[in-house]
């Protein structure tokens, strides 16, 4: 398992004492088995939530994302919301993937 991950998750989690939710790609050292089994050990406040394979548009750039702020970041978020928008099949995918439906349930 690849000790920077890690570490930068659990860095990132401490302050917030909150559940962290991270979306990633396939990256070999994602999905590696170490890094699995470090995932399940923290699935009380750790949720990973896997891009589909083939949507490379999904993916920032072919390294990682680094905004120069959080205005940037934002800009770049709602850019990649505006043309997910537009491709059904793939929000219905992520749905999917979390288990949820946009049917309300009866109170």
């Amino acid at each position: 398992m690849d000790g920077r991950y890690a570490g930068l998750i659990t860095a990132a989690h401490a302050p917030l004492a909150a559940p962290v939710t991270l979306i990633w790609d396939n990256l070999n050292t994602h999905i590696s088995a170490a890094m699995c089994e470090w995932i399940g050990a923290r699935a009380d406040w750790l949720t990973v939530e896997r891009l589909p394979a083939c949507a490379p548009e999904l993916n920032a750039a072919p390294g990682n994302l680094a905004a120069r702020d959080v205005d940037q970041f934002t800009a770049i978020v709602k850019n990649r919301l505006k043309s997910i928008q537009y491709r059904p099949t793939l929000i219905e995918g992520f749905l999917a993937q979390t288990g949820l439906t946009f049917e309300l349930e009866p109170p």
